[in-house]
């Protein structure tokens, strides 16, 4: 039964990395389920077995966001005060780099108005506000609240100047 349970988890994952393939660069209303089960090399019904289309993309923005606030929560636990703004900035720039489909998906999510989206995408913003705020007060960074804001809007706008292929648009 364990290996059922482990194969079906495996199953789900790789459904989950197909979709967020395909809903990043064909965008979650023109993209199909079809679409995604043929990338992931499964029958559609099989997809549905898990998944609504909703919820699927629900699941995406969930990975999506546990990937970036486990790479800051490793930078939070490493790096020394002075340290800690510019770790968390290299961390999510290797995201960006490693897990493009992810940040780009999350853009389009932005703009998606089903409730359980609008509700992932406040969940996953305002848990990455909240960790980088902790983290600022933490390290004795003045000003945190005011620095979170400005550290996450500089993360939009990289999101921008990737997506758009425009690395003008920020300045380092």
């Amino acid at each position: 039964m364990a290996k059922v349970t482990a194969a079906s988890a495996n199953r789900r994952a790789e459904i989950v990395a197909a979709a967020i393939e395909v809903f990043a660069e064909i965008g979650y209303y023109r993209a199909t389920t079809a679409q995604v089960a043929e990338l992931a090399s499964i029958s559609q019904p099989y997809v549905y077995r898990f998944f609504t289309k909703e919820s699927l993309l629900v699941e995406a923005l969930d990975v999506s966001w546990q990937r970036i606030t486990g790479q800051f929560q490793s930078v939070i636990d490493s790096a020394a005060p002075e340290q800690l703004e510019d770790g968390l900035t290299r961390a999510y720039e290797a995201v960006m780099q490693s897990h493009r489909y992810e940040i780009l998906l999350q853009m389009q999510a932005q703009t998606i108005n089903e409730p359980a989206v609008r509700q992932s995408i406040r969940q996953g913003m305002g848990k990455i506000q909240q960790m980088v705020n902790d983290a600022f007060k933490q390290a004795g960074i003045d000003q945190p609240e005011a620095r979170t804001t400005n550290f996450l809007a500089r993360g939009m706008l990289c999101n921008v100047s990737m997506a758009l292929d425009m690395p003008e648009l920020f300045v380092k």
